[in-house]
């Protein structure tokens, strides 16, 4: 569809027309040579003089190159576009932050498959996290690692392969053999820090319990629920474990009611599926689209003829009368 981004231009279109009924026409003044004899040479030969005027006419073909001229200049002016099909871009509206443990408990081969297979832990988790992140369209979607110490693996976006990339590339005991839930969730604070967001989301995924934090996790789960951020806790392990590699379900399911979240606990693919399905069920929202058409500007086509006309027309239109004024000098 061809549009005009300064529309009102065309109304000057019969501007011309108007200076031309408005304005007086030009009469140049030049010299006379005055002859006193003049008179009676009239009336001697029996005429009526008038004053003298010499009236220059343009020919057709003049008027209708300057209407044309006129009319691609507006057209120029008026911005011609063609405005593209509709794209829509699905706008973000909710920041997703997944902190995964990556402890050496993690290695454990104990992660039931459907067809019967035992992996390791993490092997599970990276499995279904895949279609989870899949699924994400609408989200920004963040990555935390932890074990001994937490940091970013990626901060939030929205290209969600990225995510996909680097949660695949990560190794068990890749970040130490402890597990520090606190810390991690200290440092997804600080990742929301810079959110402006209103929905924010952190999903735990850890085995064991906590072994070394600088705050606590329920301190810091306290903290997450003064910063507007949700906590959802995903235990993946097996809660007869002793030691370091206990499951402390106590603190976790703390960390998820108080910043009004859930806890579930999942030993096999089906029930860590069944989780995240509940977690899209629990944090739907309204997604937001944003809508818009390209535009090409084509005004260098009348631009062209233009130049083509003015070239063509004024330009070389006055070659043949100076090829008789030259030969006639």
């Amino acid at each position: 569809m061809i549009a005009f981004a300064a529309a009102w231009v065309l109304w000057l279109a019969p501007l011309p027309l108007l200076v031309r009924s408005l304005a007086p026409a030009h009469q140049p003044r030049e010299d006379a040579v005055y002859g006193p004899f003049v008179a009676r040479l009239a009336e001697a030969i029996g005429v009526d003089p008038a004053q003298g005027r010499e009236v220059a006419r343009r020919r057709l073909v003049q008027s209708l190159a300057f209407v044309l001229a006129w009319l691609l200049s507006l057209a120029c002016l008026a911005r011609p576009q063609w405005i593209g099909q509709p794209i829509e871009r699905t706008l973000a509206t909710r920041d997703l932050l997944l902190a995964v443990d990556l402890s050496g408990s993690m290695e454990a081969a104990d992660f039931a498959l459907p067809s019967g297979e035992r992996v390791d832990r993490l092997t599970g988790v990276k499995l279904v996290l895949d279609d989870f992140l899949e699924r994400r369209e609408g989200d920004r979607v963040g990555l935390i690692l932890f074990g001994s110490a937490a940091f970013v693996q990626a901060p939030f976006t929205e290209d969600l392969e990225v995510c996909r990339l680097l949660l695949d590339e990560a190794q068990v005991r890749m970040a130490g053999p402890r597990t520090v839930i606190g810390d991690a969730i200290g440092l997804a604070i600080h990742v929301f820090e810079e959110s402006e967001l209103d929905e924010r989301v952190l999903i735990v995924l850890t085995d064991g319990n906590d072994t070394g934090s600088r705050v606590p996790p329920d301190k810091a789960a306290g903290i997450a629920k003064d910063r507007g951020i949700v906590i959802h806790s995903v235990a993946i392990g097996d809660p007869r474990s002793v030691g370091e590699e206990a499951l402390d379900e106590t603190t976790l399911r703390t960390m998820a009611t108080t910043t009004g979240g859930t806890y579930a606990r999942a030993n096999d693919l089906e029930e860590l599926e069944a989780v995240y399905e509940r977690l899209d069920e629990l944090d739907t929202r309204d997604v937001q689209t944003q809508s818009y058409r390209p535009r090409t500007e084509l005004y260098p086509w009348p631009l062209g003829a233009l130049l083509a006309l003015s070239a063509l027309f004024f330009g070389f239109g006055h070659v043949p009368a100076y090829l008789r004024e030259r030969r006639r000098a």
